[in-house]
């Protein structure tokens, strides 16, 4: 290691346990180099107190958006291009990216997150870490963990029984850590299970640092320590942002003995492992153009068609484009916001351009009794929404539109047929009053600066939509697990266990508007020949044939999901583990091949204290969402007898 601990005095190293402002690691007395952050999960959060350097940044497509693309490849891209403003604005570490599964659609921060499903969170998180990563910034992976809303996020308890906690909640923290070893992981505000994860030494030491191999720095989320040398004792290496009664509270701690020297020298040698990390060369790979175009192809895959009675992709005509908010959202708010100088075109210029042919109109404003005149006479009429503000440290407290919305569109409807509705919002809509009145509805997510010019790419199909749901939208939310209930702001009871999203809807056999992993598309897709090839006892190759049958190419996304039939525990009907996006052009078949492992088998074994594959039948589907199971297959699993808890073999 270059910087050795033993040049600084044990003042200096109290000092660097806690950081410099909000945004910096303290370089003691210049005897190290100082370290910047950023927020940035959508792009670099600029403040003009992180460097000397401010300026805008690329605003990229929203995780949730990112996550509908369901490809590993763009979210390695978005990762990328997201590290060319850090290396200009010497940013040395991304605060991103989020993985907090969505257990309720209703929080506030779920743009910020991938989806309700663990394996797919950790796959495309992974792919993020890995494009941040490739450029030499540092990310951080968040918010470790079971924080899975906004409101009361510092104080209450997520009360969550250990199974669920390694299935659910920890699974794509420990995907992410085994598959591109973030240079640092953040600990969540709350408290689990009665401690705070900041000083929960269990969830910190036992099984980030022990079982899953993570041997980074941990941070604290800004202002998640409540007693500094608890937390460094519990393995936390640096609380953020800089607290003023810190330094001063961890020496009379080490005065008195409740912490040693040793103690603090391991957060210490962490910290500087990290600083040394920043000291690598970094390059600017993409131009400002380069990254813009980044963020429209990503958003070009991140849009789902959830809608199409035959009025999309838009034809010449008399089309009204309304939209009564123009520049498109660019996301979320918060610590996540982004600030940019792109300026979009406007949407209604973009689909002239497209469609020279086509009378295209646009109406901006509020008017109620306006817009209808206006649709009067229209042969098509696309209508934007934004489903509500969503934001750090605030809930949704409803998944509907805002009144005046839904009112708009269903006058729309009954004055023209042909309505599409375009959604801007950051986690499931409740769009079950007006859904079956409008003939085509496409959710954006939130798209960046790239919005405009990827919606109008889908709209006049010079894109085909290839974008699928990475979480269910439920019928309205009292269907969901948690329904409106949030705790009683001492603890929060995860009742539901593992079902959680369209494991929950598959459980209980509730119906939903739109399943986990479904989108249309302007191409059609057959599935066909299965074949699973074995391997070794918990390793299978699965292969299908996909056939587009349209005259259109696109890209599919097939889902391969497991079922273990008769297992000793409660399982779910079905569990995502394994996925492919490919291009099939008009007329071809293409051979797709996802593979199998122990971990696709596998639940967590509490009294083994382990994942575990328990022997017997699994079923092996490949769908185009999961409700809609084109192939099935089964196998069994026989693992020597030893290797197995007993079951009911002996007749009495």
């Amino acid at each position: 290691m270059k910087y050795d601990i033993k040049n600084l005095t044990l003042q200096e190293k109290i000092r660097m346990l806690n950081g410099v402002g909000a945004w910096r690691i303290y370089n003691a007395n210049g005897k190290v180099k100082e370290v910047f952050m950023s927020d940035g999960p959508n792009g670099v959060h600029r403040r003009d107190d992180i460097t000397k350097a401010s300026g805008p940044a690329t605003a990229v497509p929203n995780m949730v958006t990112v996550a509908n693309t369901w490809n590993r490849e763009l979210a390695y891209l978005d990762g990328e291009t997201i590290a060319q403003d850090c290396i200009e604005y010497n940013i040395d570490i991304l605060l991103a990216p989020g993985v907090n599964i969505k257990r309720t659609p209703l929080c506030g921060r779920n743009f910020e997150y991938v989806s309700e499903d663990p394996y797919l969170a950790g796959e495309l998180a992974a792919q993020f870490v890995n494009g941040v990563q490739s450029q030499g910034i540092g990310t951080s992976l968040k918010h470790f963990c079971a924080n899975n809303r906004e409101e009361q996020r510092c104080f209450q308890s997520s009360e969550v029984d250990e199974r669920t906690l390694y299935e659910i909640y920890m699974k794509p923290f420990e995907t992410v850590v085994k598959k591109a070893n973030p240079w640092t992981v953040m600990c969540s505000y709350n408290p689990v299970n009665g401690v705070y994860t900041s000083e929960n030494k269990k969830l910190l030491k036992g099984v980030l640092r022990d079982k899953f191999g993570f041997d980074g720095l941990i941070m604290s989320d800004w202002g998640a320590v409540h007693s500094c040398y608890k937390a460094a004792k519990a393995t936390l290496d640096l609380e953020m942002p800089y607290n003023k009664t810190s330094v001063a509270e961890m020496t009379e701690a080490y005065e008195k003995g409740l912490i040693s020297e040793e103690e603090i020298d391991a957060c210490i040698i962490n910290i500087l492992k990290l600083i040394e990390k920043t000291e690598c060369d970094k390059k600017v790979k993409y131009d400002k153009k380069t990254r813009h175009e980044n963020a429209v192809e990503i958003a070009n895959e991140g849009i789902v068609l959830l809608k199409n009675d035959n009025v999309l992709p838009l034809k010449d005509g008399n089309i009204l484009m309304a939209y009564p908010d123009e520049p498109a959202p660019l996301g979320g708010g918060g610590s996540a916001e982004v600030k940019t100088d792109f300026v979009q075109t406007n949407l209604a210029q973009l689909v002239k351009d497209a469609l020279p042919n086509a009378n295209v109109t646009s109406y901006n404003r509020w008017s109620k009794r306006g817009l209808l005149v206006e649709a009067y006479d229209a042969d098509t009429i696309v209508y934007r929404v934004n489903a509500s503000a969503e934001a750090e440290n605030v809930d949704r407290t409803t998944l509907r539109l805002p009144y005046t919305q839904e009112e708009i569109i269903l006058a729309l409807a009954k004055t023209n047929k042909k309505v599409i509705v375009v959604i801007y919002g950051g986690s499931a809509v409740d769009v079950s009053p007006w859904a079956d009145k409008v003939s085509g509805i496409l959710f954006c997510g939130f798209c960046g600066e790239a919005s405009n010019e990827a919606l109008a790419d889908i709209l006049c199909g010079k894109v085909c939509p290839s974008g699928k749901l990475s979480e269910t939208f439920p019928v309205s939310v009292e269907d969901t697990p948690s329904g409106l209930t949030r705790g009683n702001t001492f603890t929060e009871w995860y009742k539901e266990g593992i079902f959680v999203g369209y494991r929950y809807f598959d459980e209980y056999n509730i119906p939903v508007m739109y399943p986990f992993g479904y989108g249309l598309s302007y191409a059609k897709f057959e599935y066909s020949n299965l074949e699973i090839e074995k391997i070794s006892e918990t390793d299978y190759k699965v292969s299908y044939d996909i056939t587009n049958v349209s005259n259109v190419d696109g890209k599919e996304i097939s889902q391969v999901y497991v079922k273990d039939v008769f297992a000793m525990v409660s399982r779910p009907q079905k569990e995502l583990k394994g996925f492919s996006k490919d291009l099939i052009k008009a007329g071809e078949t293409k051979r797709v091949s996802v593979m199998l492992n122990s971990e696709s088998f596998a639940y967590y074994n509490v009294s083994y204290d382990k994942w575990f594959v328990e022997n017997g039948a699994f079923e092996i589907m490949v769908g185009a969402s999961s409700q809609d199971i084109k192939l099935v297959g089964k196998i069994n699993i026989n693992l020597p007898e030893e290797t197995q808890q007993s079951t009911d073999t002996r007749d009495w």
